[in-house]
């Protein structure tokens, strides 16, 4: 009984292991490029409408491939799954780093279908193996993911600076998800895959009529949005109020590691709540704040970006977390997960090159920092109903 105990503790932990360093893998190979997209830009003699699409194109991938995760957990097993995710990391990292803008471009597209298939099928495990840990392991996730983000990206310059060029810079990335799969492994040899339940393929189906679904969603999805825009304008934002490149450059890393700090906190917070209404609200609102700082006391900037990370990172912990807590099965949570992703990116995807055309417009920043501080309370309101302490119903 004893030696039973400690074989399935070890094998928690390896698990815990193997989906924490799957997690590293998630951001980091692909917010790691935007330090040397200039230097991408310069060598191929791309335009910034092309070299935006280097961020951009992540996020379309994001949202077409995350509502077909589910199935393909269903067909193949989650563990084969993720593994197939990190295959793809590794072969779009290596596609992306070989001297040529078609290739550039077609590796950039295959990193962001492996890690949609990873962002979507995260929770559904978490929900499938640890049910009882959802909101502390989701943290635990998130704050790992966050931290190897700004790790990356502090990384590739010095690396590229040192004569590996941006190509090898890149190209060094790939330890995140080599260590993953080597991880992984033992998930794959010991015992067949555990598909997710075939029941919870029926009750996909009423994932998108579902009220609480679209709440979840939204709550997400928002978030999602204005943090694309602040992250991808960031810099042009802070520079056109007199902050230099390198301090600009500096508070673009600080906005990275205060996303990744709620992940010590609020699964701290949470387990002694009886719902999530007023947390949600409250780390919303701070996006909120952040923004219209960044507007209304730009002499602050350090302060509102560190505000608005924490608010931006605690929201997407929420986010995940609910994901877990209002799915009924570990397929519904996927497919939940799928239909929060998909939406999310999507609106990810259009939201930084409609306010750069908006600022092209109008010629300042306003507009585009108000509209984030007005979706940021109507997120405030999807978390209010979101965090309610409810599941979806199967019908």
């Amino acid at each position: 009984m004893t030696t039973c105990s400690s074989s399935r503790g070890k094998q928690g932990i390896l698990l815990i292991a193997g989906i924490l360093m799957i997690a590293t893998t998630l951001r980091v190979t692909f917010t790691g490029a935007a330090p040397l997209l200039d230097a991408i830009r310069a060598q191929y003699g791309l335009t910034t409408a092309q070299t935006g699409m280097l961020t951009t194109l992540p996020l379309l991938a994001f949202a077409l491939i995350s509502p077909l995760a589910a199935g393909v957990a269903r067909r193949i097993g989650m563990e084969r799954s993720l593994f197939a995710a990190l295959v793809l990391i590794c072969l779009g990292i290596a596609i992306r780093s070989l001297p040529s803008p078609v290739l550039l471009f077609m590796g950039t597209a295959v990193i962001g279908c492996g890690i949609a298939l990873g962002n979507v099928l995260l929770p559904g495990m978490l929900k499938r193996d640890f049910p009882g840990h959802v909101a502390k392991l989701t943290g635990a996730y998130s704050l790992t993911m966050g931290a190897s983000a700004a790790l990356g990206s502090a990384a590739v310059v010095p690396i590229a600076q040192s004569g590996a060029g941006w190509q090898g810079a890149l190209l060094a990335l790939m330890v995140f998800p080599l260590l993953a799969l080597v991880l992984w492994l033992p998930r794959l040899r010991h015992g067949a895959p555990a598909p997710l339940s075939n029941a919870g393929a029926l009750h996909s189906r009423v994932i998108w009529r579902s009220a609480l679904a679209w709440q979840v969603t939204l709550f997400l999805g928002i978030n999602s949005l204005i943090y694309y825009i602040v992250i991808g304008w960031l810099p042009s934002i802070l520079i056109s109020h007199g902050f230099s490149e390198a301090q600009a450059g500096s508070l673009h890393g600080a906005l990275q590691l205060a996303t990744a700090a709620p992940g010590l906190l609020v699964p701290l917070v949470l387990h002694r709540l009886k719902d999530q209404r007023g947390i949600a609200a409250l780390v919303a609102l701070m996006c909120a704040v952040g923004s219209l700082g960044l507007w209304l006391a730009s002499e602050h900037a350090v302060l509102w970006t560190l505000i608005f990370g924490f608010g931006s990172g605690a929201t997407m912990i929420l986010g995940l977390t609910f994901i877990g807590l209002r799915a009924s099965s570990a397929h519904q949570a996927a497919a939940l997960s799928g239909m929060a992703q998909s939406v999310g990116y999507l609106l990810a995807a259009c939201g930084p090159p409609l306010m750069g055309k908006i600022h092209d417009a109008s010629g300042s920043w306003h507009i585009p920092l108000l509209a984030c501080g007005v979706l940021s309370v109507v997120m405030a309101v999807f978390g209010a109903y979101a965090g309610r302490d409810r599941e979806m119903v199967a019908k």
